[in-house]
């Protein structure tokens, strides 16, 4: 297991590090754990599983959910580390009973997101690889609470940009990030946690 301040300086090193494109005027990063590319290393797997272990009260959580697709590697791992069972909402219908249906939209997408086998009154943590505008965390949310979840926490690797406060100041939600981050002119700078 790697302290605390290993994996956050190795998660942070990675961020700027990594390289950037643009979807338009949209600046993207892109990372292992929020792409798939560049290849993910276990060391960085880890030290984002180590860094959530540490911070996250499991003696709260039911179910971790996680959200296709970047979600998933996250959420695998933090299961076999706890023994706490994992679902994902996915971007395609599988028609089983009580299957909700959401809309999300992105900064660079649109699309649908179907969430599966979550009950009223479970405490769910949610996890994701990245916020940046909100867009599809904020639906996400949503259909979880009118689902009658308790919402046992929600965390991502990076926060990019305003999306995640935007969410807390209209929400209250418990999120949380491990990473805080801008792009300014296309360069990814780490910003001090809140």
């Amino acid at each position: 297991m790697f302290s605390e301040s290993q994996a956050l300086q190795l998660l942070q090193d990675s961020v700027v590090s990594a390289p950037v494109v643009w979807k338009g005027d949209y600046p993207y990063f892109i990372h292992p754990l929020t792409d798939g590319v560049p290849r993910q290393t276990s060391e960085l797997l880890c030290a984002t599983r180590d860094l959530l272990l540490h911070r996250v009260d499991w003696e709260n959580v039911d179910l971790i959910l996680s959200v296709e697709a970047m979600g998933l590697p996250l959420a695998s791992v933090l299961s076999v580390s706890t023994g706490i069972p994992t679902v994902v909402a996915r971007k395609r219908s599988y028609g089983l009973e009580g299957e909700r249906i959401i809309d999300q939209s992105t900064g660079y997408s649109k699309g649908e997101i179907w969430i599966n086998d979550v009950s009223p009154g479970e405490r769910v943590l949610v996890v994701d690889d990245v916020i940046s505008t909100g867009g599809t965390m904020e639906p996400v949310l949503s259909a979880l609470i009118d689902m009658g979840v308790e919402l046992a926490g929600v965390w991502t690797i990076f926060e990019k940009d305003q999306g995640m406060q935007n969410l807390i100041d209209k929400h209250a939600w418990p999120l949380s990030s491990l990473v805080r981050i801008e792009m300014v002119d296309g360069v990814v700078n780490v910003l001090p946690s809140i």
